[in-house]
C-alpha cells in the first residue's frame, strides 16, 4: 500500500480502540482490490466527541466506523440520519457526501447476516440481549424488523434499558418487549424461555470479565451469541461450546457490518473472503499470543 496525495482515508472512533481489529479487515480488502484507501483507528476521549467529528470533516475523511461508547451520541453530529439510523438514533457507519456527514447503522444487517451464516433462523424465535447501547439498540430493531417472538432486554441501568424499550415500542407497539435490571437473580426463570441469547456489551473483552449468568441455567437448545470478537472466544462462548449450546462469535457480525460500511464508501463490492481472513488471522494469533 503506497500512501501519497490523492490517498483517501476512512477510520473507525471509539474509547477504547486499541481493540478494534477493523483497519486490518479494511485495508486488506483495500491491497486486494487496489484502491488508494487507508484505514485508520482514531481514539477519542470522552468529552471530546463533537470536536473530534469537525476535525474529521475538515480534514475530508471519507467516513469512518463509530464503535463504543459513542454510537448513541455522535447522531447529535452528523448532518443527517439514514435507513435505520434515523429510527433508532445509533451510528456506526458514517459517510461523506460532499461536505456532509451521514449517519448509518449497519450493525443490524450486518449481526443477522451472521446468524444467516450459521443457518440460524429468528423468526417466531424468543431473544434475550443482555445491554442496552449502540449494538443493542440496532441489534433488536433489526430482530423485531424480523419477526421475532419476544424480546427480553437486560440492562445495568435502569434508565437506559427503559430507553431503548420505550424506543423499540414506538416503532413496534405491538410487540412483546420486556426489561429487566441486570440481577443474576433474573436469570434462572428467563433462560429456559429463550432461544437466543446476545451478549451486546463489552463484558468478555477484558481478562477476568466475569460471566454474568450462572451458565448451570443455561438450557441445551439456546442460541448462545456474543458480539465481542477480541478475544474470539469469550469466557461465554468458551462456557457454552463446553455444553453443547450453538455458538455465534463476533467475527461474524464484524466482518458482515464492516462489508456494508466498505460499500458505502467505496461503491465497489467487499472481498468478503480476503476480510474473513484478515480478521481471523489477526483474532486467532491474538488468541494464541494470550
Amino acid at each position: 500500500m503506497q500512501i501519497n496525495g490523492e490517498t483517501k482515508i476512512v477510520g473507525v472512533i471509539g474509547f477504547p480502540i486499541e481493540h478494534t481489529a477493523s483497519p486490518l479487515m479494511h485495508n486488506a480488502a483495500f491491497q486486494h482490490l487496489g484502491l488508494n484507501y487507508i484505514y485508520l483507528p482514531f481514539l477519542v476521549k470522552p468529552g471530546e466527541l463533537k470536536k473530534a467529528v469537525e476535525g474529521l470533516k475538515a480534514l475530508n475523511v471519507k467516513g469512518f466506523n463509530v464503535t463504543i461508547p459513542y454510537k448513541n451520541e455522535v447522531a447529535n453530529y452528523v448532518d443527517e440520519l439514514k435507513g435505520e439510523a434515523s429510527f433508532i438514533h445509533s451510528v456506526n457507519t458514517v459517510v461523506r457526501e460532499g461536505d456532509r456527514f451521514i449517519g448509518y447503522s449497519t450493525d443490524g444487517e450486518g449481526f443477522m447476516k451472521s446468524l444467516e451464516e450459521e443457518g440460524i433462523k429468528i423468526k417466531g424465535k424468543s431473544v434475550l440481549i443482555i445491554g442496552a447501547g449502540g449494538a443493542s439498540t440496532a441489534i433488536s430493531f433489526s430482530l423485531l424488523k424480523e419477526g421475532i417472538s419476544s424480546l427480553y432486554i437486560i440492562n445495568r441501568g435502569k434508565e437506559r434499558g427503559e430507553k431503548l424499550r420505550n424506543l423499540l415500542l414506538k416503532i413496534y407497539p405491538n410487540s412483546p418487549i420486556h426489561f429487566f435490571p441486570l440481577e443474576r437473580k433474573v436469570f434462572p426463570s428467563l433462560l429456559p424461555e429463550v432461544d437466543i441469547l446476545i451478549n451486546s456489551t463489552p463484558i468478555g473483552m477484558r481478562e477476568g470479565d466475569p460471566l454474568l449468568f450462572n451458565p448451570d441455567f443455561l438450557p441445551s437448545h439456546t442460541v448462545i451469541c456474543d458480539i465481542v470478537y477480541k478475544p474470539l472466544y469469550t469466557p461465554l462462548i468458551e462456557e457454552a461450546k463446553k455444553r453443547g449450546n450453538k455458538v455465534v462469535t463476533g467475527l461474524g457480525m464484524l466482518l458482515h457490518q464492516g462489508a456494508i460500511a466498505f460499500r458505502l464508501w467505496t461503491g465497489v463490492e467487499p472481498p468478503l473472503e480476503v476480510m474473513k481472513e484478515a480478521l481471523y488471522k489477526a483474532l486467532s494469533s491474538a488468541k494464541n499470543k494470550d
